[in-house]
């Protein structure tokens, strides 16, 4: 054995005896404690048991858990902290009243001053008690901020300070404050004079908040629907999905922004301005049930990790705090994808509501209080933009009306699945002497489906309709009933929404009056009954359980269609007028196009294996 060695077993020996007599002093120490902890819950016990029998059974057992099942710290500041009794807090401006309590100095309640719930009660976006927040970090031992009873260092109407001291001096504090006008929980987590308890090598802190997100809207199915967890990583366009009416979770080992607990209307989001650096996020949804006689939506979960720096002075870790509705303009005031979470559909439909919807629901509902008057207008104006699309559509619709007759003897003459190549060929030259374009009526149809979809994906997210009445209609963002079942039917639900079932009614003679121009071949038998039947039943079981503003919109355009159709029909696209617009069509020389030639080439083809296999 060398020198070097040697040396080393030595040094080995001498750091297991330090460790070894480390252990049995802190051990020692904490045996002190807790019985210090017991003599005290002796002494409380006998003067409980001085009061009347009901009073000290119930205070014999409050202390004798308390005693039970709390820790030993080391820090005796940290166990008065722990038995001190709690204290409310409260913060206010003109949009809402936030709550604190002195337990873990973390938000109590959260209320929205402008909104009211479904029931038209309060509306907490937290409810007292429904929410748990803490800050782990090791200070000579692990300690959770939550069980701890701060100090209160400073109270106005806009700014909390509450601070949890340790015996060498030092404390941990958090900052809250609130402006006017806003929405924001400002929030600065502090570490003072802790260099010499928060061991050097500690790199990072972990925060645990937990939050019961209340029901606060009449429908169970399009709350859930909309509702979400939503987390953003720093220059990503939008932010990422867990949920959306489901259970989900998500571990996240990578930088993150902000994260959000997303009700319908309205959001709880957290933003680290140095970023989070990992995270485990989780959602569960309750039960229809416990959702009716409970009131609570679902339970959401963030259980994040911070850089921290040891061995400072000070230490301030901002971070920052808004609760308030999902109102796109309000969210991109923000600068930071706030408004990302309102879903506006993907980027095919998104694009329609920004540009155009927004802007235009915005302006109208700036100078008329009426919502139903404004998706009326909404709606003239939109069939208006889309209207070359419309009347493009009927003509050529309306041109197939006119050569239904040659079709028909087309379909005659080759009724033979064989012949379906020459049949393509004879209604291809049909179309062209015509001027009939195949894909003339389809194609304005599918022009417009990406604002079918954006209306579809708006009226559900839009706040600004949320409790808005009309007609008879309560609140235009849920359902309107005039009818409760008091029971649940399968696909149908437990009510009748009337604008739902006239939306439908008026499908049905719209698609009633249109299907008079199809063809009368066999295989357009099918589409007929789907277009004419299927499609208004089908809607009106998707819609009977979404917004009365979305059913509403959806009745006007019906109505609004069917004038313009018969009103084109009458004199913008008359039947003299089309067979006019064909002869002239067919009067001009037109170049075959290199589909028609490549249909030609084809049959040629097919005709020469016949005449081949006819051979054999």
């Amino acid at each position: 054995m060398n020198r070097s060695n040697l040396i080393g077993l030595v040094l080995i020996g001498v750091i297991m005896f330090g460790f070894s007599w480390y252990q049995s002093r802190q051990y020692r120490e904490q045996a002190e404690i807790q019985a210090q902890l017991d003599s005290v819950a002796r002494v409380e016990q006998m003067a409980a048991m001085a009061m009347d029998s009901l009073y000290r059974a119930e205070s014999a057992e409050t202390d004798a858990v308390k005693v039970m099942t709390m820790p030993a710290y080391k820090d005796s500041l940290l166990t008065e902290a722990r038995l001190a009794t709690e204290s409310i807090y409260m913060l206010s401006n003109d949009k809402m009243e936030v709550e604190f309590t002195t337990r873990g100095a973390q938000p109590y309640s959260v209320k929205i001053n402008d909104y009211m719930a479904y029931d038209s009660t309060a509306l907490y976006l937290i409810k007292p008690g429904y929410s748990k927040y803490g800050v782990s970090v090791f200070a000579g031992e692990n300690i959770n901020t939550a069980d701890f009873v701060f100090q209160v260092a400073e109270h106005t109407d806009s700014t909390l300070v509450m601070r949890l001291p340790f015996a060498g001096g030092g404390y941990i504090q958090q900052k809250y404050a609130v402006s006017e006008g806003s929405y924001v929980v400002e929030n600065e987590l502090s570490f003072v004079g802790m260099e010499n308890v928060i061991p050097r090598n500690v790199s990072m802190l972990d925060i645990d908040w937990s939050l019961v997100v209340p029901r606060l809207e009449k429908g169970f199915r399009n709350e859930t629907q909309y509702s979400k967890l939503n987390y953003y990583f720093t220059g990503d366009k939008k932010p990422e999905i867990i949920g959306r009416g489901k259970d989900g979770s998500k571990r996240v080992d990578t930088k993150m922004k902000w994260f959000a607990f997303q009700q319908q209307f309205f959001s709880a989001i957290m933003t680290a301005e140095n970023e989070f650096s990992a995270a485990d996020l989780s959602v569960d949804f309750y039960s229809e049930d416990e959702y009716k006689s409970e009131g609570k939506l679902m339970a959401c979960s963030a259980k994040l990790r911070s850089d921290f720096q040891a061995g400072a002075s000070e230490v301030i870790i901002p971070y920052e705090f808004y609760f308030g509705p999902n109102d796109y303009k309000t969210l991109k005031s923000f600068d930071n994808k706030y408004e990302k979470i309102v879903p506006l559909g993907g980027w095919m439909v998104a694009w329609f509501s920004r540009l155009v919807i927004i802007p235009s629901f915005d302006l109208l509902g700036r100078f008329i209080s009426n919502y139903g008057i404004v998706i009326l207008l909404m709606t003239l104006l939109i069939k208006l933009l889309i209207s070359p699309l419309t009347i493009k559509s009927y003509k050529s619709s309306a041109k197939m009306q006119v050569i239904k007759p040659e079709m028909d003897k087309i379909n005659a003459k080759y009724p033979n699945e064989k012949d379906a190549m020459k049949k393509q060929q004879a209604t291809m030259e049909l179309y062209r002497k015509a001027g009939i374009s195949p894909m003339g009526g389809c194609l304005p149809m599918l022009l417009q489906m990406p604002i079918l979809f954006a209306m579809f994906r708006f009226f559900p997210a839009s706040i600004e309709l949320r409790q808005q009445k009309f007609l008879w209609a309560d609140d235009l963002s849920a359902y309107d009933s005039i009818w409760d079942f008091g029971a649940n039917i399968p696909l149908l639900g437990d009510h009748l929404s009337l604008f739902a079932l006239l939306m439908a009614v008026t499908m049905f003679f719209y698609s009633k009056m249109t299907s008079s121009q199809m063809s009368d071949d066999p295989n357009m038998a099918g589409m007929k009954f789907m277009s004419v039947w299927l499609m208004p039943i089908m809607m009106f079981f998707i819609c009977n359980n979404l917004s009365a503003a979305l059913s509403y919109y959806y009745l006007l355009s019906n109505i609004i269609t069917m004038v313009m159709t018969w009103y084109i029909r009458k004199y913008v696209v008359t039947e003299e007028k089309v067979r006019a617009d064909m002869m002239l069509n067919a009067s001009k020389p037109k170049k075959k196009s290199k589909w028609q030639m490549r249909l030609e080439e084809a049959q040629k083809m097919q005709e020469q294996m016949q005449k081949q296999q006819k051979r054999r």
